[in-house]
């Protein structure tokens, strides 16, 4: 039980598995291609500014972020290095992007020329990238025919003008790992390269090119280019079912754990949690763990979910409430309040990850990370 985390539940950060993958990264990229840390939702659940450390520790000099609030964030914790906002920044807030030293993403005229403004107005020159959407469909301009390239060409070529926003090079994003579907990766990359070539010949300097993400990283070394951004693989957990695993060898950065605070013996025919979905069929044990849906653990998971308890698996019981939820401990020789529970991690012999929770509930190890990562105090670990 961790007092520091004041909370019978918690995430558990291992930084020396969060080390190790990064090591793994780099050595997979390789020395000509650098590594632009993704430290987004708040490092995928696991504490940006943790994480932000250990990715200093190991010589990354840039960040990759989607918000300018995520920035801020960084910035009055103390960091230093260049941060990429990846999602679009309204002109609203184009006097907080040169406060904070934001690199902004940009995809039209107007949005770079109130930033450059706000940079002219403050003193001091923004470096950002321009966004192409080359298959994703969500921000970044659209590369599917010669008209559309030609229209964002030459709306880029006003970007390039302006006084005080310098077009630090182009960031793209692919929508399938290529495992998944080749023939749309390729399509993308095709799209990306008669763009930026385009952009090239009408004399825009693109110092920095970025378009790998973590399934690229692993299969795709042709778009490695001047940076690469790995995200999910650096936290220990591969971006599909497809990938080939063997590429890359990562460990998992995130536990989740909880210490059981009730224990309890109901008769046969007792029912647990909102519902009666557990109706116990003989005399049990039922323990409750201070864990629910409002931390993460989806409500969904309920009828599938387990837990490892003292080197034994136990089933969820019942309905998982917002704050708390039960288990089923008939069958875990000597429970006692207060023994450590795995919802989420490994005891050397059980092991439950974020993969099965997500397959359990029909979404993907992502969003399981992130959703553990809101509410529940995190305990750093080497």
């Amino acid at each position: 039980m961790y007092k520091e985390a004041v909370r019978a539940a918690w995430t558990e950060i291992n930084l020396s598995n969060a080390d190790y993958n990064i090591k793994q990264i780099k050595q997979k990229i390789g020395d000509k291609t650098k590594v632009i840390g993704v430290i987004k939702a708040d490092a995928y659940g696991h504490g940006a500014v943790k994480i932000a450390e250990v990715l200093r520790e190991n010589d990354i000099k840039t960040f990759a972020v989607a918000t300018l609030q995520e920035c801020i964030v960084l910035r009055e914790a103390g960091a230093m290095e260049e941060i990429i906002v990846m999602g679009l920044t309204p002109e609203l807030y184009a006097e907080e992007i040169v406060k904070y030293n934001v690199t902004p993403v940009v995809a039209s005229y107007d949005n770079a020329k109130a930033i450059s403004e706000a940079a002219e107005h403050q003193g001091i020159e923004i470096r950002g990238l321009i966004a192409a959407d080359t298959g994703m469909g969500r921000i970044g301009y659209m590369t599917d025919s010669d008209e559309n390239i030609d229209k964002a060409v030459e709306e880029v070529k006003k970007i390039a003008e302006l006084t005080n926003f310098e077009i630090m090079g182009l960031i793209s994003h692919f929508s399938m790992s290529e495992a998944e579907d080749a023939e749309y990766v390729k399509l993308q990359e095709e799209r990306y390269f008669r763009f930026r070539d385009r952009l090239l010949a009408e004399g825009i300097k693109l110092p920095l090119e970025t378009f790998a993400n973590s399934p690229a990283v692993m299969e795709n070394s042709s778009v490695y280019l001047d940076a690469a951004r790995p995200g999910i693989v650096l936290y220990g957990y591969y971006p599909s079912t497809e990938i080939d695993k063997s590429l890359l060898d990562i460990k998992p950065v995130m536990s989740v754990k909880a210490n059981i605070v009730y224990l309890k013996e109901v008769p046969e025919g007792y029912s647990c949690s909102y519902g009666r979905k557990f109706i116990a069929e003989r005399k049990s044990v039922i323990g409750t763990l201070s864990i629910g849906y409002a931390d993460g653990l989806p409500r969904p998971y309920s009828p599938y979910g387990k837990v490892i308890v003292n080197g034994h698996i136990a089933p969820i019981a019942g309905n998982i409430c917002m704050d708390q939820c039960m288990i089923d401990l008939t069958d875990v020789p000597g429970v006692k309040v207060g023994d450590e529970v795995i919802i989420m991690g490994s005891d050397g012999k059980n092991t439950i990850s974020a993969d099965d929770i997500a397959q359990a509930v029909g979404t993907i190890n992502y969003e399981i990370l992130c959703g553990f990562g809101q509410r529940l105090p995190k305990v750093y670990v080497r």
